[in-house]
């Protein structure tokens, strides 16, 4: 069967992989702590649910607009106005199918073959492989410590050249947890409008901050009124709604209708009861729970990143969104793909080798989400400092 060359440069998620084994491993009675998937282990918040199932038992569960519900565009409108002081007209917002389906929206409009996407590295894996998928390049920028693991204007201007099409960040970060502040962004942004180029901004972990209140890059005067400019985000980190596979793009308003042809031809339409369930996600009692949630991941951070520095591992620049730590294991072991089998195998806990985010030392680091709860995060310390590392 002849196969597309593309896929040959298409390689697999890791971290799902370690899902399947840490599967295995549980169906055979074993014990597994999971710390490698992003994935939050509450429930869908209740009132979600409750919205949900009354839409689904009226039985009209049929198609919606290609951009999606208009009920939900405007809510998502007033969400930006009421939380963060951003005015953005609904008619900019697509509803897609996850942070996933409004990436792929985003880049099928604006890359031509060849064109070359800046991405941090470490990043979250799918975006180069998106960027392949319609025939682009991924150009990593190695990102540490010293820049909280975030490009830095300078940096992308010098890896600037004749095929660059845009960059593309994450604020909070996958997998380090980082952020960029506003005026961070609107300055990458001023290097990508200086060199026709466009900025894409991914806002899933956004509402999921310590110590710092959430933001976004539309509250910017330069950048809400940008015509070079796609924030991503989604339902699936903040808001709990991980399976209902929900997210949208805020684009320019010169570009809709294109992304509108595009998701037409992709999707059909967004899940329709997922739409509707996500109208609850924005009333305040749902709010409550969300921040009740987003102060016990707090917890659960201040709670695991001293104990993993008891065990030797380094971690350099303190996460302040998302719910993960990019962890330096390199003076307690020596391969971070070989640890996390390890780690999996002999104790039954589950981490993600760095080698699923990028190319600058991922040997060297462990990605540990603080997804569960932290009785258990504590007793997955106590099994790896068992070992003899």
């Amino acid at each position: 069967m002849h196969r597309s060359t593309r896929l040959n440069d298409i390689q697999p998620f890791h971290v799902m992989e370690l899902l399947r084994r840490a599967r295995e491993l549980e169906a055979q009675g074993r014990d597994i702590i999971h710390m490698e998937v992003g994935e939050p282990d509450f429930p869908t918040p209740r009132p979600v649910i409750d919205a949900a199932a009354r839409f689904i038992a009226s039985g009209e569960v049929h198609y919606t607009a290609g951009l999606g519900l208009p009920a939900l565009r405007e809510a998502i409108a007033r969400f930006y106005h009421d939380r963060f002081g951003a005015d953005i007209a609904p008619e900019r917002i697509i509803i897609t199918a996850g942070a996933s389906g409004a990436l792929m929206l985003a880049l099928a409009a604006a890359t031509e073959p060849g064109d070359e996407w800046l991405l941090p590295d470490p990043g979250y894996p799918s975006n180069r492989h998106l960027v392949r998928s319609f025939e682009g390049k991924a150009q990593g920028l190695p990102v540490d410590a010293g820049s909280r693991y975030q490009p830095t204007p300078a940096q992308v201007d010098a890896a600037w050249n004749s095929r660059s099409r845009g960059l593309m960040v994450a604020t909070p970060s996958n997998p380090t947890g980082t952020l960029l502040h506003v005026d961070e962004i609107a300055a990458l942004h001023a290097v990508t409008h200086r060199r026709s180029g466009l900025l894409i901004v991914d806002e899933i972990y956004q509402g999921l901050s310590y110590g710092v209140d959430a933001s976004t890059a539309l509250s910017h005067p330069v950048l809400n009124t940008a015509d070079d400019l796609f924030v991503v985000n989604s339902f699936s980190k903040y808001f709990g709604m991980t399976g209902w596979r929900l997210g949208w793009l805020v684009a320019p308003a010169g570009i809709v209708r294109d992304i509108e042809k595009l998701a037409q031809h992709f999707f059909i339409s967004p899940s329709t009861p997922a739409q509707h369930a996500a109208l609850a996600a924005f009333r305040p009692e749902t709010r409550e729970i969300l921040e009740a949630r987003r102060r016990e991941f707090g917890n659960r951070r201040d709670t695991l990143l001293p104990a993993l520095r008891n065990l030797g591992f380094t971690v350099a620049t303190e996460p302040q969104g998302a719910f993960y730590i990019y962890a330096d294991i390199s003076k307690v072991a020596d391969d971070a793909e070989t640890l996390a089998h390890r780690l999996i195998e002999e104790a039954g806990v589950a981490a993600t080798p760095g080698l699923d985010f990028g190319h600058h030392l991922p040997r060297r680091h462990l990605r540990i989400a603080y997804t569960t709860r932290r009785e258990r995060l504590l007793e997955a310390v106590e099994r790896i400092a068992r070992l003899r590392l």
